[in-house]
This record gives C-alpha cells, sequence and structure tokens, in this order.
C-alpha cells in the first residue's frame, strides 16, 4: 500500500491538471462556491495575484472543462462526474495535507503540460 498522503487519482489530477499554487488555489475557490460567477480581477483580489496571472489560470481551467466562461465569467462546472469527484478528493487532500500537495505541485515540471498539450486535439481547431 502506498504511504504517501495523495492518493493516486488525486495525483494524476495534479500531474495533467494544475500547473501552480494559484491554479490549484483558483479552482479550489470556485469549488467553495459554485453558483457564484468569478471575474478575473475579483478572483485576482481574492487570490492576492496579479489580473494577468489570474487571467491566464482561469482560461486554463475553463479550456479543461473544469470552468465554465459565459459573457466575461467564470463558475465552478466540471464537464463530468468524475472529474468532479477528483475535484472533490483534491480539495479534502489539499486541506489535510496541504504542504505535500504544494509541494507535489512546485516539483512538477512545466514542460510536461506543454508536451502534453501538443498533442490534444481540440474542436477550435
Amino acid at each position: 500500500m502506498d504511504d504517501l498522503p495523495i492518493p493516486e487519482d488525486v495525483r494524476d489530477f495534479i500531474l495533467r491538471y494544475i500547473d501552480s499554487v494559484a491554479q490549484l488555489e483558483a479552482l479550489l475557490l470556485l469549488r467553495r462556491t459554485p453558483a457564484q460567477k468569478w471575474d478575473v480581477a475579483t478572483t485576482a483580489q481574492r487570490l492576492y495575484t496579479s489580473e494577468e496571472e489570474v487571467s491566464d489560470v482561469l482560461a486554463r481551467l475553463a479550456a479543461d472543462g473544469l470552468l465554465s466562461f459565459t459573457d466575461g465569467v467564470y463558475r465552478y462546472d466540471c464537464q463530468s462526474a468524475e472529474l468532479r469527484q477528483v475535484v472533490d478528493r483534491l480539495a479534502e487532500t489539499h486541506a489535510r495535507h496541504l504542504i505535500p500537495v504544494t509541494n507535489m505541485i512546485h516539483a512538477k515540471p512545466r514542460r510536461i503540460r506543454e508536451f502534453a498539450d501538443a498533442f490534444k486535439f481540440r474542436k477550435d481547431r
């Protein structure tokens, strides 16, 4: 049995979808308030970071099917029940094991995401 505090499905999710702590915090913020609409400026204020960074983070999360984007605002809206369940487990794991989760994100090579994205088929292409 694995002694790591981060379950395998949550580790896989982080490796696939989460590139920064800001991205994780944005996802968890919007998850806590699924009915609320968030614009870039409000989200940046709430996360104490720049609008430029938040704009990139929210756009990535929406492109990955974790948020919806309509009329300049974002909402938590996973495209599948499976994704929603893993995000719920991520939130639970993050609450109990903050340091291992953030260490995993910081240790993740950024180039892996760029390489993986090169092989994605998107509707807009």
